[in-house]
């Protein structure tokens, strides 16, 4: 099978036009307008071929729908090591959060310790994406059983102008707001976090119904 055709023979022009001011930082002529329910069932189909391989290895793709594939292709990975080898090949490559948000690893988070500490590494990367991903994962894995505090700290402790890294992390303390309203509260009553991470929080846990009624109250109050 050839991958590449596969997606381009499904491009949609509206579609197309449509998603490219979604991720403006992206060149539009990079945009298929292919959608992501015919790349997850094209992921099914191509899983283990030696074509799928060969595709995970011509990086960087030329298309971003096939960048969105190879995310899918990666979440899809059931062997811890193989996930975390193809992942950090292709988070350098990662230029939108489309295609940063897309990825998932379910089969490393079975290693809740070893996920732990690679989260570290992609916090303190000097580019954006695995540090928009490093959030993700925290928020993703580690606000249940596997919740761990100082995830948050290290969270709070990220300081930058990078939009799309705030974004992620005020979605981060909103949703812990929601799930461990007594250890992320303090983060925002004594104001830990930049100014519009602090507010963009209180404003994503006002639009969620994960919130109480009495919080969200109270949280109107911290708003900065």
């Amino acid at each position: 099978m050839n991958i590449k055709e596969a997606i381009y023979v499904q491009k949609e022009v509206e579609y197309a036009r449509f998603t490219a001011p979604l991720i403006p930082n992206i060149p539009s002529d990079t945009i298929l307008g292919v959608r992501i329910p015919y790349l997850r069932k094209l992921a099914k189909q191509i899983r283990g071929l030696p074509e799928t391989k060969e595709f995970m290895r011509e990086l960087p793709h030329q298309y971003h729908e096939e960048n969105i594939l190879h995310a899918v292709l990666v979440s899809d990975l059931k062997d811890p090591e193989e996930c975390l080898e193809e992942l950090e090949r292709f988070l350098p490559f990662v230029t939108n959060w489309a295609v940063s948000d897309t990825i998932k690893v379910p089969s490393l988070a079975k290693r809740p310790d070893d996920l732990n500490a690679k989260i570290y590494a992609w916090v303190a990367s000097n580019d954006v994406y695995p540090v928009r991903f490093g959030v993700k994962v925290i928020m993703d894995y580690y606000l249940g059983d596997n919740f761990d505090p100082k995830l948050l700290e290290l969270a709070a402790s990220i300081h930058t102008d990078e939009y799309y890294i705030n974004m992620m992390i005020a979605w981060l303390f909103a949703t812990a707001l929601a799930k461990q309203w007594d250890a992320t509260i303090p983060f925002l009553e004594s104001g830990r976090l930049d100014t519009w991470v602090h507010n963009k929080a209180i404003q994503k846990s006002q639009e969620s119904y994960r919130v109480s009624g009495e919080h969200k109250t109270y949280l109107k109050t911290l708003k900065k």
